[in-house]
């Protein structure tokens, strides 16, 4: 009799393996449970056959099943042939062929039916690991029993068994059906569900839930298997950052109407509804007033926050005046008064400026609408319910602003081009980059296109993080218009709001995308951050679809860097996005650009890294800095004719 025939006797999976794990033979129960015809298991690894969470513990349990003498048991999951996967108490133990006396390995599923708890150890264990809660629900009896893991999930359920209706109680309405749903799944594996739990002394939680069917031993019952995590945490950080998102979209709204107003304002007339009906909500005031220069003279005009009187107190005042509002206009530097008391000490004779008494609380400043170098245009006055002066950034986001309005000034006098004003708008938001970074040295270049409104989304950024590390990011948004500048905006702001606290790209890159995921962001961008340490040069970066980093040395050559990563951002939800890790040596540069750089008419992606890589070695061969590096890049991109926006940015370790 063959050794097969022998053992093979029993109903239970069975099957004999070389002790290399290759299956030699195996009897209809065994394929059954991989899920296989016998002929396509035959020859094949049987680790290899598995689920690939199974592959070490079934490698474990050949490796002691294959010593002599010795046997071995442990719990694996079979694939199975139905919706649920099989759960059996396997032996594996060394038996010998006696017709060619080769060592096989025998193994075989054991009876465990009278301890099917046995069973689900490495599930409470893998859950509890994992940090998560373990339960089983038999939906012909209508119970869910609670099987362990994570101790702080056990809290949410008291009683080891409790009925599924008191469980779907403590559900939200809105979320009972996809837990009924959840509960009843005939699939093998469910998505993961969310809902709201009313946990006693806990409150409200936010759950997440993922189910499987499981049969618990060959031919036992079928149960299903679920695994529940605790969101609730997580959820609260989510909705966090959508609501600083959302302030963030608001605030760009806002700017986006403003500017988008101010670009189409045709007359002087219109200049000044834009200016009076949106100033003071776009900067938080109380109210604004607006003064243009006509011949020499102040033509002044205000909205409802600021009384008419003192409008009119300043209307046709002369430029030349020894006053603060036409000294502002004069000088082209602005000017903020705490209050009362210290507008009235810089300017002790000023009787004809909107600022209330010392007890009203108020707060007041002027921006002018050209700088000082300069044909004076006006200003306008912006008053505050606080004492408290606008932060730097809002203060000069104010300055931005006003030029915007002087830009549009200017071609509504003189009919310039629309492009001048769109063009401002982009540079206003161009970030300042990072100054005496000690072992770095950083610069970035932006060109507009050179069709359409000379507006897009290509962006860089680079900043400190809390660990003393720099970030820097490049890149491109869809579209070459004011939106694709504000939803630039808010993709940088967003990503430095969260590498504040998540400084890793690849986390920065994955939350970004939830957030613009759960926007319904109407376009996407591609992006590569990288997180640079200034003290050893040890960079990780990961990317979002973007063009790949060129890595420059000062012995003239380069290397093209693709980083790790994923689709880009806004599109796919879920997308997780991998990092890697290298150095940057002393005198080597990394350059990123956009693929305006790269690409264009009659030149291929992989041309124009060529170009670009060559241009950069060369330039830290002749021991140039990093400024001529990126100018010489830009001024190759000018040559070839290119018709989108362009970046560039380079990082240079002395």
């Amino acid at each position: 009799m063959d050794v097969s025939d022998e053992l093979f006797q029993g109903a239970t999976p069975s099957a004999l393996l070389t002790l290399d794990g290759v299956i030699r033979s195996l009897n209809a129960a065994m394929a059954m449970a991989l899920g296989r015809p016998k002929e396509q298991c035959v020859g094949r690894g049987f680790g290899d056959l598995l689920s690939e969470d199974q592959r070490v513990p079934a490698g474990s349990l050949l490796a002691h099943g294959a010593t002599a003498n010795r046997l071995a048991m442990r719990v694996l999951e079979f694939p199975g042939t139905s919706t649920a996967s099989v759960v059996c108490l396997v032996e594996a133990r060394p038996v010998t062929d006696p017709s060619s006396g080769e060592r096989l390995v025998w193994v075989h599923s054991l009876d465990a039916r009278h301890d099917l708890g046995g069973l689900l150890i490495p599930f409470q264990l893998a859950a509890k690991a994992a940090g998560l809660g373990l339960f089983m629900c038999s939906t012909g009896e209508r119970q869910m029993e609670w099987l362990g893991g994570a101790p702080a999930l056990a809290a949410l359920f008291p009683q080891e068994s409790v009925s599924l209706s008191t469980v779907i109680r403590r559900v939200h309405p809105d979320d009972r059906k996809d837990v009924r749903r959840l509960v009843r799944s005939s699939a093998a594996q469910s998505p993961w569900i969310r809902s709201r739990f009313l946990a006693e002394r806990l409150g409200w939680r936010v759950l997440a839930g993922q189910a499987r069917r499981i049969q618990l031993g060959y031919g036992g019952p079928e149960r299903v298997f679920g695994v529940v995590r605790d969101d609730t945490h997580s959820e609260a950080h989510r909705q966090e950052m959508l609501a600083q998102v959302s302030v963030e979209r608001e605030r760009a709204d806002g700017i986006t109407a403003f500017s988008s107003a101010l670009f189409t304002a045709a007359t002087e007339q219109e200049l000044q509804q834009v200016v009076l009906a949106r100033l003071a909500s776009v900067v938080g005031g109380s109210g604004a007033l607006l003064a243009l220069v006509d011949d020499g003279r102040l033509r002044v005009s205000s909205d409802a926050g600021i009384p008419t009187w003192e409008a009119d107190a300043l209307h046709g005042l002369s430029l030349d005046e020894d006053r603060p509002l036409p000294c502002v206009i004069r000088t082209g530097q602005a000017q903020f008064f705490r209050n009362h008391e210290e507008l009235t000490r810089r300017w002790p004779h000023v009787d004809r400026l909107p600022l209330a008494g010392p007890d009203s609380g108020t707060s007041l400043s002027i921006t002018p609408l050209s700088p000082a170098d300069d044909r004076p245009l006006g200003a306008w006055v912006v008053t505050y319910d606080s004492e408290h002066p606008p932060s730097a950034e809002k203060l000069a986001f104010m300055t931005a602003l006003a030029d915007l309005a002087g830009q549009a000034l200017r071609r509504i006098r003189l009919q310039q081009a629309h492009v001048e004003l769109s063009t401002t708008l982009q540079q206003s938001m161009l970030p300042t980059l990072p100054e005496h970074l000690p072992g770095l040295e950083i610069t970035a270049r932006y060109q507009p296109s050179r069709d359409g409104l000379d507006i897009g989304g290509d962006w860089y950024d680079a900043f400190f993080l809390p660990d003393g590390a720099v970030a820097l990011e490049i890149g491109d948004v869809q579209g070459h218009d004011v939106d694709a500048a504000v939803f630039m905006g808010q993709v940088r702001s967003s990503m430095r709001a969260i590498a504040a606290h998540e400084p890793g790209p690849g986390t920065v890159l994955t939350r970004t995308n939830e957030l613009l995921v759960a926007m319904d962001a109407p376009r996407f961008a591609s992006c590569t951050m990288l997180h640079v340490d200034p003290q050893d040069g040890q960079v990780t970066g990961a990317s979002a679809g973007h063009v790949p980093l060129l890595h420059a040395r000062d012995d003239g050559s380069h290397t093209v860097r693709t980083l790790p990563g994923g689709p880009v951002l806004g599109i796919v939800p879920g997308t997780e996005y991998p990092e890697e890790t290298f150095g940057l040596e002393e005198g080597t540069a990394l350059v990123m650009v956009t693929d305006g750089v790269v690409e264009g008419p009659g030149l291929t992606l992989e041309g124009g890294l060529e170009r670009v890589g060559a241009l950069a070695g060369r330039a830290l061969k002749e021991r140039l800095g990093a400024e001529a590096t990126a100018d010489r890049i830009l001024d190759a991109v000018a040559a070839v004719d290119h018709l989108d926006d362009v970046a560039v940015l380079v990082v240079r370790r002395t």
